[in-house]
């Protein structure tokens, strides 16, 4: 990246947010943004840098949406005129393109799910060293959970079972799991003042059965259970034109009524209300030519 966008990147990731790297790689004349030219999406859609004008930066912006989800990168073709599929990458034919043909590469930075640990156990402390290893961020339980806490593991034998486990119900936490036996598991369920639809969130004895004897089996047991049950990536591309429309997990599309291209439905998109209704553009060209006779386009 530039110094600036790089800069941003690491305070991003710093900060646990996601977004989405965009770089140019190939640029057909006559282009505004030449090979090299990249920027970062965020997840509302706002983009900083330069990897086109404002259609093409619509068609980035509505694909780098969808990959938030999926995490996939993805190759994004963007021609002014039809043009058979390649193998490889996604073509897009973006008709309010004045010209030339762009290639964006487009690579989603997503914070690794966190799990926190309570707990200064033998299991707790096997469960930090091997969720990085797995693909996850670890971090102690100090008394708060962050926002974007994927899933809680109760490892504390006993001590202050019952705040933490309110904490992580509260907060609605995916994944929350208790290191207990069976019987004591549920004893200490019982004693929350919760409903049984809340308790029945919390694995306990946590972790899959895998006959786990030492600590760092029974983390890895957790850590599998963790695995299991996690949400499945469900972003894809999005199809242009009205036929083709599709929505991302993160953000639905709207099709622009002037050209049939596919809009993300963010507020760092053009979009323009009309009659109670509001409509979504790639770029100014079709929010003027829809302003001038809306009549023309809503039908």
């Amino acid at each position: 990246m530039t110094p600036d966008l790089s800069a941003r990147g690491s305070d991003l990731r710093r900060a646990r947010a996601a977004y989405v790297h965009a770089r140019v790689v190939a640029a057909e004349k006559p282009t505004s943004a030449k090979p090299g030219a990249e920027a970062i999406v965020l997840p509302d859609g706002t983009i900083e840098g330069f990897v086109g004008g404002a259609c093409a930066e619509s068609t980035v912006r509505a694909q780098a949406l969808a990959l938030l989800d999926s995490g996939e990168t993805l190759l994004l073709r963007i021609t002014p005129e039809p043009e058979a599929p390649r193998p490889g990458a996604l073509t897009v034919h973006n008709p309010c393109l004045s010209g030339g043909t762009l290639e964006v590469f487009l690579e989603p930075v997503i914070p690794a799910p966190l799990v926190v640990v309570a707990g200064e156990t033998p299991i707790a402390r096997a469960l930090l060293d091997l969720v990085g290893p797995l693909g996850h961020a670890g971090a102690s339980y100090a008394g708060t959970l962050p926002s974007d806490t994927a899933a809680v593991v109760i490892a504390t034998h006993g001590r202050d079972e019952e705040a933490v486990l309110r904490d992580a119900l509260t907060a609605e936490v995916p994944y929350i799991g208790l290191v207990a036996s069976r019987k004591r598991g549920e004893a200490v369920l019982g004693a929350l003042d919760v409903c049984a639809s809340e308790k029945a969130r919390v694995h306990t004895p946590a972790g899959l059965d895998i006959g786990a004897r030492t600590p760092e089996e029974v983390a890895l047991s957790i850590l599998a259970e963790i695995i299991s049950t996690r949400p499945r990536q469900s972003g894809r591309p999005v199809g242009e034109g009205p036929s083709t429309a599709d929505k991302s997990a993160l953000h639905e599309s709207a099709i622009d009524p002037v050209c049939g291209m596919s809009v993300a439905m963010v507020d760092a998109s053009l979009h323009l209300d009309h009659e109670a209704h509001r409509y979504w553009f790639c770029g100014s060209g079709c929010l003027r030519a829809f302003a001038a006779d809306p009549l023309a386009y809503v039908s």
